[in-house]
């Protein structure tokens, strides 16, 4: 019986999302797939970019996120690219990120996706949209970051 690994492998990571939006609290969720759509992830065929997550009836859909179709199956078998894909939460969490939503005004959006012991994560976050002025400091602040890394890397 062959042991499956305890890591996670990140294949797609949506930094847009951390400039984009204030985090404020984050969710791990499970995603139904078609049989296509993981092959092409374990590719590393993911583009989450322009992604976001919506609840409907009482179920979350992750929309937007283009998965690649699969190069060597044939057309009739392979998935549509953009296609709303169900989210896998609990009822109470739904519940939670329902009145958060609502009442203050915040977005779900995914953060990353993750394989973990061979099933497919994403981790989405409620976001509260930043201002000009936020992304302003965001950028001074990485560049300032990066400037002490070089003071410190050039004295050693």
């Amino acid at each position: 019986m062959a042991q499956q690994s305890e890591g996670f492998k990140v294949v797609s990571d949506n930094r847009h999302a951390r400039f984009q939006y204030e985090i404020l609290e984050t969710y791990e969720a499970g995603i139904q797939l078609v049989g296509t759509e993981i092959k092409s992830i374990r590719a590393g065929q993911v583009n989450m970019r322009d992604g976001f997550a919506l609840i409907r009836n009482g179920e979350a859909w992750l929309m937007n996120v283009h998965i690649s179709p699969h190069k060597t199956a044939s057309q009739f078998f392979n998935h549509e690219p953009r296609r709303n894909r169900k989210l896998l939460l609990n009822r109470k969490e739904i519940r939670k990120l329902m009145g958060q939503i609502d009442q203050q005004g915040l977005a779900l959006v995914p953060l990353k996706m993750i394989l973990k012991r061979g099933w497919v994560k994403v981790d989405i976050a409620l976001g509260k949209g930043k201002k000009l002025h936020d992304k302003r400091d965001t950028v001074k602040r990485r560049d300032d970051q990066r400037e002490i890394r070089r003071a410190m890397k050039g004295n050693y």
